[in-house]
């Protein structure tokens, strides 16, 4: 059908009844990918072009919507109507609609079978998978020696440059794919029911021209080893820059589990360096330039940072250049230095070693970036999980440098774009596991789990939840009560907040209980956080120091070793912030000798109690243990759902009075392997209750195991009550051993799920309060004994 405006058209399919959403965008999405084949051009973005726009009906309306054919006027023109193979319009558009085949529920089935080959409906692309810091494998790709030319020529500069000469539409459409991987956000909003408007499917960083075809640099490797498996040779020409040589030597000693990383990065030319926060990812930085000798650029995102960098360079790097002489301009004249600055305020670039924010590096309209970018030898980006950003990948394309290196404590990002990372740094090349930092450092690490009793009833979304928390008295409270206690014990706490109006009230509330109170906002001056920063850092040790701060500001680039306590005013869910955050506590400092984290959970709030378990998973490859309270000798353990079931089996044997399991999902198969040990505290006068949701939680053809399983347990005399909305897991035995995570102790839940055991004769008392609190739906739906 020609569209509205005879420019585009519209290629219509006709089912003989409704079939699924999903089956129907899997039938577009395979011609696509089958079509792409045979004319690589064709867009990654065409796979947002098919209605319906998503494989399920999102909430609140039906989403994208397409103009039908047969417009009025537009008709008179030719338009929206349906065209045969030479695009002439057909006279009776009804009674050709009327004689075209439709496409059976049987037909639908066997064109997917024989469409969705490797790859599925969208064929070979790089498979993110599980949410790890380096590229996934590769799927397989239906190609011959035929169609590749006989030596394929290559060019690297800012891009790989393929000549497209020689290569057939299957073998470009293959080597386009290397730079392209399906969007884990769109995935996400489409499971979550949310609208999908402006975010692709597929994310394409490849760039094509008459003649070439781009690739990042970072793709290298496979793009070898896709040549190779068709035993292809090729050419190199090297157009990278290789920079200006310059005369400088590194000043410090590399610490021995440094000098591995170090080496790991020189061995290469591109790649990332994935370390914990107090590694020392800068002093590396200062080494590689001090070992390769050319000129460097560092790209940073933050002020923070930047002076931070600068402060290393100027600790660690001599520096034996002559400076350019400067334009002659009127008015003051600017003081040069070896090591430029362009950023906050700044721009002395000495094209030696510069430290850029990576905003400063774009000009006009456009936004193009700065030419100069082309100019160096050597680009190093800090917390390089931001080059994933569209305007930060932009200024790694412009670099022709032949050395390009990431660090990051946190490559692994949020949004699953970690592989433009890699594509544009290079794979990991050297990876430092944060729980063998633990074991090296020389203080002991805890988290202390304050459980509130934040109620939000009336809260309808995410930030109807954050405003209850900040306004919530008795929480922030809590947390105020915590500090001065951690100040009466002489430690250096700091409180994190994700809102200014928070940061401001709580810091309100510590003025003048410490010697010393700062307030640090992302929204002061540069001048005013210099000063700050300045004030903080002379701060004789034998005296009493707070610091409020938001998360953003403090996550990166902030560096006071003297902190050993941090506070989690705001819940956060994503484990990199955790790690960022986290990171502030680990710096080397005189005495200390352990480092803690606490953090508020809020049992009654459904959505912040599940960004709880995602912190506590983060805790734990962190090497954080955890204690309930300070003065506890032992820690309490964080078991994952292989290994709990032994000990929770141990403790319900060992029940002396109650035992209260609050298992929002069962399953018979689980609950027969636990009978045996429920019976016998039954047996032995133990009152035993269940809490789980209602039948209408269950799918249809899950009832009758459901119904068996609650029959199972009424009939051992176990009390089952059944709730409509039941959202927490968690168990306590005689009103005191805790169990509390998101483990379904009836099922057999999700393999990355957590459970924390501890004893608290105060938490458990609010919990048994917690599971009293909503009006119960009975089970009259299973049968009695």
């Amino acid at each position: 059908e020609r569209s509205r405006s005879g420019n585009g058209a519209h290629v219509w399919f006709f089912f003989s009844q409704p079939v699924p959403a999903a089956d129907a965008r899997r039938l577009g999405s395979s011609l696509l990918t089958q079509t792409m084949a045979r004319r690589h051009e064709l867009a990654f973005a065409s796979y947002d072009r098919l209605f319906p726009a998503q494989d399920t009906l999102p909430k609140g309306g039906f989403g994208n919507l397409i103009a039908l054919p047969f417009q009025g006027k537009v008709q008179e023109n030719r338009n929206t109507v349906f065209v045969d193979a030479q695009f002439s319009h057909y006279t009776d558009q009804w009674a050709f609609l009327s004689s075209l085949p439709k496409i059976t529920p049987e037909q639908l089935t066997e064109y997917l079978s024989k469409l969705c080959t490797d790859g599925g409906d969208t064929g070979p692309l790089l498979n993110t998978g599980e949410q790890k810091p380096w590229p996934g494998k590769r799927e397989r790709r239906h190609l011959h020696k035929a169609d590749f030319p006989m030596q394929v020529r290559l060019m690297i500069s800012n891009l790989i440059y393929v000549d497209k000469q020689g290569f057939s539409q299957a073998a470009l459409n293959a080597v386009k794919r290397l730079a392209a991987f399906r969007n884990p956000e769109f995935y996400k909003k489409q499971a979550m029911r949310l609208r999908i408007y402006n975010t692709p499917r597929i994310l394409d960083c490849s760039y094509e021209d008459e003649s070439f075809l781009g690739i990042p640099r970072g793709c290298m490797d496979s793009l070898a080893e896709l040549l190779e498996a068709q035993e292809v040779p090729f050419s190199l020409e090297d157009r990278r820059n290789a920079g200006r040589p310059i005369d400088v030597s590194f000043l410090g000693t590399l610490r021995l589990e440094q000098v591995p990383a170090a080496k790991a990065l020189l061995s290469e030319n591109i790649g990332v360096l994935s370390a914990t926060t107090a590694f020392g990812k800068t002093v590396i930085g200062a080494y590689l330039i001090g070992q390769r000798k050319v000129n460097t650029l560092i790209l940073v995102h933050s002020s923070a940072l930047l002076e931070q960098w600068k402060s290393s360079l100027n600790r660690f790097l001599a520096i034996k250049e002559v400076l350019p002489e400067l334009p002659k301009k009127r008015g003051r004249k600017k003081k040069q230095h070896m090591i430029g600055q362009i950023g906050s305020g700044k721009n002395t670039r000495s094209s030696i070693v510069d430290i850029a924010i990576m905003q400063s590096l774009f000009e006009g309209k456009e936004k193009d970036v700065k030419a100069f970018v082309a100019e160096y030898g050597m680009v190093i980006v800090d917390e390089c999980h931001h080059v994933a950003a569209f305007t930060f990948e932009s200024i790694l394309k412009t670099a022709e440098a032949k050395y390009v290196y990431g660090l990051s404590a946190t490559p692994v990002r949020q949004d699953g774009h970690q592989p433009i990372i890699f594509m544009q740094c290079g794979p990991v090349r050297y990876l430092v596991d944060a729980k063998s930092q633990v074991e090296s450092r020389a203080f002991s690490h805890f988290v202390f789990p304050r459980f509130t009793r934040m109620r939000l009833p009336s809260a309808n979304g995410i930030q109807d939840v954050y405003a209850g928390v900040v306004e919530n008295e008795t929480r922030n409270e809590l947390i105020v009560s915590d500090t001065l206690n951690l100040l009466a014990e002489g430690r250096t706490p700091i409180l994190l907040t994700e809102r200014k109006e928070h940061a401001v009230w709580l810091a309100s509330k510590l003025e003048g209980k410490a010697q010393h109170t700062f307030l640090l906002l992302g929204s002061d001056r540069q001048k005013d956080k210099r000063e700050k920063l300045s004030a903080l850092r002379a701060v004789p040790p034998q005296e009493s120091l707070v610091v409020v701060a938001t998360g953003k500001y403090i996550g990166e680039g902030f560096d006071e070793p003297r902190l050993d306590t941090m506070l989690l005013g705001m819940p956060i869910s994503w484990k990199g912030t955790l790690a960022q955050y986290a990171g502030r506590l680990h710096r080397n400092y005189a005495g200390k000798q352990e480092v803690r984290i606490y953090d508020y959970v809020d049992v009654h709030v459904p959505m912040l109690e599940r960004m709880y378990h995602k912190r506590l998973r983060g805790y734990a490859e962190l090497g954080y243990q955890v204690k309930i309270r300070e003065q506890d000798d032992n820690t309490s353990k964080v078991y994952d759902s292989q290994e709990y079931a032994a000990a929770f089996a141990e403790d319900l044997s060992n029940a002396a009075r109650s035992i209260l399991i609050v298992s929002p999902y069962i399953q018979k198969n689980r609950v027969t392997g636990l009978l045996p040990v429920l019976e016998n505290a039954v047996s032995s006068g133990v009152c035993v209750t269940v809490y789980t949701k209602a039948l209408e939680s269950y799918k249809p053809g899950q009832e009758p195991g459901i119904v068996s399983a609650i029959a199972m347990l009424e009939h051992a005399e176990i009390t089952v009550t059944m709730q409509a909305d039941l959202q927490q897991h968690y168990a306590v035995i005689d009103e005191s051993t805790v169990w509390y995570g998101n483990i379904d102790f009836l099922a057999f839940g999700r393999k990355d799920a957590d459970v924390l055991r501890f004893e608290s004769t105060e938490i458990a008392g609010e919990l048994l309060e917690l599971s009293a609190e909503p009006a119960p739906v009975k089970s009259n739906s299973a049968p009695q004994s």
